[in-house]
């Protein structure tokens, strides 16, 4: 028998609010890259200390993949840039063949006065179908800032045949213009 009780969301949102405003998680908000505009949806939260929340969780979850990206998140924000989740839909064909919308996430659209980066954190790319998997929302963004995939392997900087920058998480954390490699 299980003592499930129902919250509302004002009451989810209101301690949401609560750990930001103690600087515990940081907000990001969702922007829609083709339409240029920010796009009302839930927000995507980032803890601003990985050692809390982990504490937290007892060190139950472990998933060193969203750690990574909270990581990188961080790092942005402490070099000072805005640091929103991108969107981006696209017309594709199921296995019916027929028409549809489906809509890519790209981990972090990172602003600072006039530079933009897309990023995605990636933690491992094993194959050419995982690259590939990481690139498409990339290849479909039609202006030209740089687009950037942070891996956890320590590799050497690289770029990917459609111009793509591969990065070592290393590389990112160690060199505070490793951006702009």
């Amino acid at each position: 028998m299980s003592n499930k009780k129902k919250i509302s969301q004002e009451t989810v949102k209101k301690y949401l609010e609560y750990l930001s405003d103690a600087f515990l998680v940081s907000a990001s908000y969702r922007y829609d890259i083709k339409g240029k505009k920010y796009i009302d949806t839930p927000l995507k939260y980032y803890f601003s200390d990985i050692g809390l929340r982990n504490a937290r969780l007892n060190f139950r979850q472990m998933e060193e993949t969203h750690i990574m990206e909270n990581i990188i998140y961080n790092e942005l924000v402490m070099r000072g840039y805005n640091v929103d989740v991108g969107l981006v839909q696209i017309s594709e064909r199921n296995k019916d063949g027929k028409s549809c919308r489906v809509q890519y996430e790209i981990d972090f659209v990172v602003n600072k006065g006039f530079k933009r980066y897309y990023i995605q954190s990636a933690f491992a790319l094993p194959d050419r179908e995982k690259v590939l998997q990481e690139e498409r929302p990339f290849l479909n963004i039609s202006d030209s800032f740089k687009k950037i995939i942070i891996e956890k392997t320590n590799i050497h900087s690289y770029y990917t045949e459609e111009g793509i920058l591969v990065l070592s998480i290393f590389d990112f954390l160690l060199n505070e213009n490793s951006l702009e490699i």
